[in-house]
């Protein structure tokens, strides 16, 4: 019996939570037409649509049925967990659209709640699929072998890491830089109400970040990543294999950023002397860290996520990255924007909460082991 919580409905809710960001921004302007939120099911065929337009719809729903089927499925609820992640999915889409009917800029579509409908039943069926063929149980082998028993939520930052990373950021692997739109929404919040003067609103602006200042941020945000792992991989070697694994992900992630923003002959554009630099500094580092302990691991991450967090807030977004974002927010990559913007901005203060909450514990941080014979061995896949 395996001794790890699942990460599938953690992942499924926050999954949950992006697409109803995606499908309701920028939460303006809402009005009744006079109609029911369900009219749009009788409505004719949308006349205009892109392949692209058709494509997002699908796959942006396969991941909700399948993480939904995944997590019933370590439930043991066997073939009713695809019935109900597809019917979860598709609830979800219907939600959305409905609500969708009361957005001046959104369009409440039946032929986009057939294709997320689709999408998530696809999931359902990938999952349920992968479950028969020993997939699942496979991974659950070789997570009781490379992974600490309380593993989860790292499990769950690594996985969402990448999403961050696709959004556009002002500095490679720079994640978290929410002061000066913080700043700006909140102002704008509070205009033309005695509680604007009371906000602490800086008086010098900020400054670009000098090259040096960006190989470190550049260095911290490879790091990060490799330290999270380290405090949760069991064994020096694995932890050599995963800290490659992670530097490789997120810089095709960053090149496949660029490549969505600027175009494919840009994907590459972003890597500057500083940036090789930084990726070099942090893949130093996180050879050094190999040999440390998992508990050291946590509050080296916790002071990288600081320092860096610190470092890329005090400086202002560009110009031209802000251009850059336009293209995110006001074309036809909006739905993406939806579920990475958010990622991107919120992963750094997840991990430091997520961090902080074990350092709290009985244990100090370091997660418990499984005795080796509660380890699950290789076997048939169950019936």
């Amino acid at each position: 019996m395996s001794h790890h919580k699942s990460a599938a409905f953690p992942l499924a809710l926050l999954y949950a939570a992006l697409i109803v960001y995606a499908s309701l921004y920028p939460f303006t302007g809402w009005r009744d037409q006079g109609l029911t939120p369900w009219a749009f099911m009788a409505a004719p065929l949308p006349q205009y649509w892109t392949r692209f337009d058709l494509l997002a719809n699908v796959v942006g729903y396969v991941p909700m049925g399948f993480l939904l089927t995944l997590g019933l499925l370590r439930a043991r609820w066997g073939w009713l967990a695809v019935l109900l992640g597809a019917l979860g999915a598709g609830l979800l889409s219907f939600a959305m659209e409905a609500t969708q009917s009361y957005l001046p800029i959104r369009v409440a579509s039946n032929l986009d709640f057939g294709l997320n409908a689709t999408g998530g039943a696809l999931g359902a069926l990938a999952a349920y699929v992968l479950e028969r063929l020993g997939a699942i149980d496979g991974w659950r082998r070789f997570r009781a072998r490379w992974f600490v028993q309380d593993s989860r939520g790292a499990l769950v930052l690594l996985a969402l890491w990448p999403v961050g990373l696709l959004f556009p950021a002002p500095v490679a692997f720079g994640l978290g830089q929410v002061y000066e739109r913080s700043e700006e929404a909140l102002a704008e919040l509070l205009q033309d109400t005695p509680f604007l003067e009371w906000l602490p609103l800086r008086e010098i602006d900020l400054q670009p970040l000098l090259p040096g200042v960006e190989l470190i941020c550049v260095a911290l945000g490879a790091l990060v990543p490799c330290l999270l792992g380290f405090t949760v991989i069991r064994g020096e070697g694995r932890r050599a294999l995963f800290a490659v694994a992670a530097l490789a992900i997120g810089v095709l992630v960053s090149a496949l950023s660029a490549a969505l923003t600027w175009g494919p002959a840009y994907a590459w554009a972003w890597v500057s002397r500083p940036v090789e630099l930084g990726l070099l500094t942090g893949a130093f580092v996180a050879l050094v860290a190999l040999f440390v302990p998992r508990r050291f691991c946590a509050g080296l991450l916790l002071l990288a996520l600081v320092v860096q967090v610190a470092l890329l807030n005090a400086a202002p977004e560009s110009p031209y990255f802000a251009s850059t974002l336009q293209g995110w927010e006001q074309g036809r990559f909006i739905h993406f924007h939806g579920l990475a913007q958010w990622v991107g901005w919120l992963w750094p203060y997840m991990a430091f909460v997520y961090l902080i909450s074990r350092l709290g514990r009985r244990s100090g941080g370091t997660p418990a082991e499984p005795p080796p014979e509660s380890l699950p061995e290789a076997g048939p896949p169950p019936n």
